[in-house]
C-alpha cells in the first residue's frame, strides 16, 4: 500500500448518488460543473442522465430514456460549442446527441454486427490537429474508425484478416495525434492481444499479447508525439509502454505492475500532469499511480538499433469505495483533482484527489 505522509494526495469522496440503473460509463461535461451516466434500464432500455454539482449534492437535470442499453460514451470529437455526446449501445449503433435536444440523434450509424464495447474521439474541444473522428471497438472483432461528417461508412476497418478467428474488441484508444497526418488507434482484445494500428499507413503498426484480456487501454495524452500507452488486465495487472522508441523487433520498452488481485477495469491519466494516472479495480478500489523516467529513455542494442527504457512506477494512494466493481472512470479536464467514477453498487461518486500540485 501507498505511504502515508502529510504530502500524499488523498482520494476523499465528496457526493455519492444511488442509481435506479446500472451504470456503463460516466463523463464531465466539458467547461461545466456537469457530468454524465450511460447505462441499462431494469426493462433493458438504455440511460443517459445528466447531472449538476451544486456544493456537495448532484442535482437530476434530465433523464433520456433510449431503445437499446448504452455502454461508453466520449466528447473527444466533438467541439467545445456544441459539446455532442457520442455513444455505443448494445446493438452496435454509433449515435451522436445534442444534450440540449436529445429525441433524435444528430448522426447514427449502424457500426457493428454485436454491443460496441468502447468507444473513443480526438480532434475535438480544440485538442489537437486533424479532423474529428471517432473509433469504436466491438465484440464482434472489429475496430473502425467514423468521421461524424461522412455518412454511413467508417473511414477506416481493422477486422481480423481472412482466416484469423474474430476476438472481442474490450478497448480502444487514439494517440499520436499532434499534427494534421499522424494518428494512431490502439486497440486490446479478449485474449491480451494489443495492436497498434497507423491511420496514416493504414497499417498495423505493432503488436504484442500480454497474456491476459485486455480491459483498458489509454495514451498518457492523444495530442502529441506517442509518449506513454497504459494497458490494464483482467488479472490486476498494468503495464506502461513508453512510445517514444520503437525497437525493430523488440517494439517498446515496457514495465509491468500488479496492482491487486482483481480486474483493472479503467485507467485514466490526469489531464493536468499526463505522469500520473488512476486504476479502478474489480474490488471497488482506486490506485492513483505515478510515473517517473529513466535517466536515459533510450539506448542502443548490440547491433547499433535504439531500444526504449521503461520507466517505474510508484502507488500514491489507494482507496476502496465500494463492494462491486469500480467499471469507469473520468477526470475533471477543467478542475484539477475531480473525479467521477461508476460502479456496479449502482452508485456514481464524485471523489476530489487533494495535493496533487504537490507531486
Amino acid at each position: 500500500s501507498a505511504a502515508a505522509g502529510p504530502e500524499r494526495p488523498q482520494v476523499v469522496s465528496h457526493v455519492q448518488q444511488t442509481l435506479s440503473y446500472t451504470v456503463f460509463d460516466c463523463k464531465w461535461v466539458p467547461r461545466s460543473a456537469r457530468l454524465l451516466c450511460l447505462g441499462s434500464a431494469a426493462r433493458g432500455t438504455g440511460l443517459i442522465q445528466l447531472y449538476e454539482l451544486h456544493g456537495a449534492r448532484l442535482e437530476l437535470l434530465r433523464e433520456i430514456e433510449k431503445p437499446k442499453p448504452i455502454k461508453c460514451g466520449t466528447f473527444g470529437a466533438t467541439s467545445l460549442q456544441q459539446r455532442y455526446l457520442a455513444t455505443g449501445d448494445f446493438d452496435g449503433n454509433l449515435n451522436i446527441w445534442n444534450l440540449e435536444a436529445p429525441e433524435i440523434p444528430v448522426y447514427s450509424v449502424k457500426g457493428h454486427k454485436e454491443i460496441i464495447n468502447s468507444i473513443d474521439g480526438v480532434g475535438g474541444l480544440g485538442i489537437g490537429e486533424g479532423a474529428p473522428e471517432i473509433v469504436t471497438g466491438s465484440r464482434d472483432g472489429t475496430v473502425k474508425v467514423w468521421d461524424p461528417r461522412q455518412n454511413d461508412t467508417p473511414v477506416a476497418n481493422m477486422e481480423p484478416v481472412q482466416g484469423e478467428s474474430k476476438r472481442d474488441c474490450w478497448t480502444v484508444a487514439f494517440g499520436n495525434a499532434y499534427n494534421q497526418e499522424e494518428r494512431v488507434v490502439c486497440a486490446g482484445y479478449d485474449n491480451g492481444d494489443i495492436k497498434l494500428f497507423d491511420l496514416k499507413t493504414m497499417s498495423l503498426r505493432w503488436e504484442t499479447n500480454i497474456k491476459n484480456g485486455v480491459c483498458s487501454v489509454e495514451f498518457d495524452r492523444k495530442d502529441i508525439n506517442m509518449n506513454k500507452l497504459v494497458a490494464t488486465s483482467l488479472e490486476g495487472k498494468f503495464h506502461v509502454f513508453d512510445m517514444r522508441t520503437q525497437h525493430p523487433t523488440k517494439g517498446f520498452a515496457s514495465v509491468s505492475e500488479k496492482a491487486q488481485k482483481s480486474t483493472i477495469w479503467q485507467v485514466r491519466h490526469l489531464p493536468q500532469n499526463r505522469d500520473i494516472f488512476m486504476t479502478s479495480g474489480g474490488s471497488g478500489s482506486l490506485h492513483l499511480w505515478k510515473y517517473e523516467y529513466p535517466a536515459q529513455r533510450s539506448k542502443k542494442d548490440s547491433e547499433g538499433s535504439e531500444m526504449g527504457v521503461a520507466g517505474s512506477v510508484s502507488l500514491l494512494q489507494n482507496v476502496t469505495l465500494s463492494t462491486q466493481p469500480i467499471s469507469s472512470l473520468d477526470w475533471s479536464p477543467d478542475k484539477k483533482g475531480l473525479c467521477v467514477c461508476g460502479a456496479f453498487d449502482q452508485t456514481v461518486r464524485v471523489l476530489i484527489v487533494t495535493k496533487l500540485n504537490k507531486i
